[in-house]
This record gives C-alpha cells, structure tokens and sequence, in this order.
C-alpha cells in the first residue's frame, strides 16, 4: 500500500490565492484528525439547484456554461452560497479531454453526452493523441478563477474521467446501457483499446497536472463506468491505465502537497487491488461497507492506508430529512470510531454520496443531509 512522506495539507498557499480557512477536507485526505467529518458531494453544482438552472439558461447549453469562466466560477460557488460544504469541486465534464481530440462533444437539454466522430476503427484509433492543451485553456482559466473567487474557503478539487470512462464514450459514442460497441472492441482487438487508453491516459495527467498548476487543491479521477468490465478485464483495461495516470501526476506545487482520489463506481469487488494504487483517497460507492473497507485498506493509526471517501445512496436524499439524518447516521457509525489524535496519522473518512446527485434531489434535503452530517461526526468524536 503506497503512502506520501507526510504534507502539510494546511500550508499557505501561493501568494496569488488566499490562506486557505477550512483545511478539514486536506486534512482528511492525508489521513490526518479533524474535528468533523468533512463533506462534499459528487455533482453538487447542478440541475437540482434552481440558481444552477437559471445560469445554464443564460449560458444557452451546457458547453456554454462550462467553456465561460465566469459562468463556470458562477456555478461552481452556488451550493457552497446554500450549505456549509468542506470542499468545491470545479465545474466541468469528465468528457473534456477527448472533446479536445476533435470528437465532437454535445450536450442536448435532458439527454447525456454524445460525440459526433466515435472511435470505432483502425484508423480512428491510429488518429488519436495527446491534444494541445490550449484547447483546454477554458478549464484551466476556471480553476484560478474559482480559486480566487473562495477567497480560502474551502479547497478546490479538479478532476477528470478515467482513461476506460473516457474510452466507453469514444467508442460508444454516447452513454450505453449494454457496452456493447466497447466491449466489442476491447475483447476482439485489444490492441486497439490498448492504444485509446494509452493516449487517454497520458492525456489525463497531462491535463490534471494543468488543473494542478492552474490551483486545484485536489485531484479526482471518476472511473464511472469501471465496474461494468469482468473481472481481469477491469485490471487490464482500468486498474492498468488509472495507475498510469497516477504515475505522471505531481505530488506537489508552489510547495504544497496535492492529493488525489481514485472513484470507481462498482469497483468495491477490487478493493484490495486498488489499495496499490498511487493515490490517497480511494471513493467508494453504496455497494461497500466502510467498515469492512476500513478493515481492508484503511490502515492502522501511524501506519498506512488510504483515506475513504462516500458513500450514501443518493436515492435517500430523497427520503423525508429525519430519515436522511439517520442514513447519514448510520453511514457515519459503519466506518467507526473516528481516528483523533493530532499527533499521528490514522484512518480517516470524507464524506460523499456514492455517485453523482439527481437532478431531481430537493435542495432543503442537502441541507438536511450536511447538517446531520456534521453533527453526527462531532458527536462521534466526543464519546
């Protein structure tokens, strides 16, 4: 289990960005103590939220929200405006990388992402490479923006899609119920799916090492659709290609140590092997129990391991808000006593949902949820 010579998650920042005010989120990706639980959530800039919808208008589609600046610094600061969250994630697309290898990527209202030229054969794969990075400059100009516009607040997560992800929609051309077109590919000529996530994932590092500099406090990869690969498949074609990644990214900038989290969606199955993975935090989604994952690859106090991070259904957000209380409750009580002692290193939990927010939630049960979130975890460590 890899571990990082032990940072200072609080250190002040580069003097173009304000002193960070709430390290919790840092602070429980390096497995160190904090006084709560520190919460975010997958998606928490989104369709749930009617300021969120009212900007999108303005913007005229989704790619026009997420290509403005402004728009995107607008977006990204409106569910911390409505809760006390630990930790902004940028707003943006885990699909931005291979738009800017020239496919072609669209958002129409009320239907998922879809690229005009999939990646189907020979000499679409032969054409792929690392793009410029100047056709991702929009992403990177929003991460300093949002930055500057927390004024330290909370920390910043950037973020990408997963090579295997990234590579599902290429080839699909769009969201998939079956895999069918992928997985075709990858079983009856491997080679060429090897090729797609070698260029994927030096594309992804390449581009969160750009968010890096840009001033992403973190670093996240969403391996969403890794779960849906048959055992062997999955280490082949997602573990492998997640550890390139890995590989090329900084461990820090401007002095300050930048962790990174691993998200597979469905890859509960794979937790002892993703333990190896060169990463701090590893997400988990609502199939996994924290306390059986504590006891895998949590680690002991002063020992390593690696920080946990979810993982409530976010079905139950829409429950009544006692009820979400004591999901959050009973999620908090599953991975245990909190580790508390300052002196040391120990296991630690940030808490998530384990995927993405409807569009459907109502916004007064995050509320419900954040509030019982922080003061169960206080509760929890007074005992």
């Amino acid at each position: 289990m890899s571990t990082s010579a032990a940072p200072t998650a609080s250190a002040p920042t580069a003097g173009r960005f304000a002193p960070l005010r709430n390290d919790s989120f840092l602070r429980a990706c390096w497995r160190q103590a904090t006084d709560h639980t520190p919460l975010w959530l997958m998606r928490q800039a989104g369709r749930y939220l009617p300021e969120y919808c009212a900007t999108r208008a303005r913007a005229g589609s989704f790619m026009g929200l997420a290509t403005n600046t402004a728009y995107a610094t607008e977006v990204t600061l409106q569910p911390l405006e409505r809760y006390p969250l630990d930790a902004a994630i940028l707003f943006s697309d885990i699909l931005t990388v291979p738009d800017a290898m020239g496919l072609g990527l669209s958002f129409a209202q009320g239907e998922g992402p879809r690229f005009a030229s999939p990646v189907r054969d020979e000499a679409a794969v032969a054409a792929l490479q690392v793009p410029d990075l100047d056709r991702l400059r929009y992403v990177f100009d929003a991460v300093t923006s949002i930055r500057h516009a927390l004024q330290g607040r909370v920390p910043l997560i950037g973020f990408s899609g997963s090579p295997w992800t990234q590579a599902c929609y290429m080839v699909e051309g769009k969201g998939s119920d079956d895999y069918r077109l992928v997985k075709t590919l990858m079983y009856s000529r491997p080679d060429l799916m090897h090729r797609i996530l070698q260029v994927n994932a030096d594309a992804v590092a390449a581009y969160l090492n750009a968010q890096i500099e840009a001033g992403a406090q973190a670093v996240m990869i969403f391996d969403s659709w890794g779960g849906v690969l048959a055992d062997g498949a999955f280490q082949a074609f997602s573990l492998a290609y997640t550890a390139r990644v890995l590989a090329q990214l900084k461990r820090e900038h401007e002095g300050v140590a930048i962790p990174r989290i691993v998200f597979t969606k469905g890859g509960g199955l794979w937790l002892d092997e993703m333990a190896g993975l060169d990463c701090e935090v590893l997400g988990l989604d609502w199939t996994v129990n924290l306390g059986r994952a504590r006891a895998q690859v949590g680690g002991a106090v002063g020992g390593p391991g690696k920080a946990l991070q979810g993982n409530i259904d976010p079905n139950v957000l829409f429950a009544a808000p006692e009820q979400i209380a004591r999901e959050a409750a009973r999620v908090l009580d599953s991975f245990g006593t909190p580790h508390t002692d300052p002196l040391t290193s120990g296991p630690t939990h940030i808490f998530n949902l384990g995927h993405g927010i409807s569009q459907y939630t109502p916004p007064e049960h995050v509320a419900a949820l954040v509030e019982a979130v922080h003061s169960h975890s206080r509760r929890l460590r007074q005992r």
